[in-house]
């Protein structure tokens, strides 16, 4: 089962989406308190199943409306993806991926599992 984990950081509080196998999906940015963190998880569980998709990697890529999954090649190379809640903030990030299929893959896996994801807090 897939699980929302905040953390407190040297600048204040962020949460991971990490899948069950324990391997991290997405991270958030950093928030200045634990209730606006856990907004930005509501906003996650709320979003992910019905963002669009845009696939920055092709050429003359279509722009959808947000909420939205971007997937784009960061400066490695590598693919990677960031949804975008209905005003356009970014609200989870993705690590790198080996592949752009992998990468989708993770999408799918935030679709499917961030809606019913149980929320902890990580001990120091």
């Amino acid at each position: 089962m897939s699980k929302f984990v905040i953390r407190e950081t040297a600048t204040g509080i962020k949460f991971d989406l990490v899948a069950g196998n324990g391997e991290p999906i997405g991270t958030s940015q950093v928030y200045a308190s634990k209730a606006t963190c856990k907004a930005g998880i509501e906003s996650v569980k709320r979003v992910a199943p019905v963002a669009k998709m845009e696939d920055q990697t092709v050429e003359n890529w279509e722009k959808v409306t947000n909420p939205k999954f971007e997937i784009y090649i960061d400066a490695a190379g590598e693919p990677r993806f960031r949804l975008r809640a209905a005003n356009g903030q970014e609200i989870l990030a993705s690590q790198a991926y080996s592949s752009k299929e992998a990468c989708e893959k993770g999408i799918a896996s935030v679709v499917k599992n961030a809606p019913e994801a149980e929320v902890t807090e990580k001990e120091k």
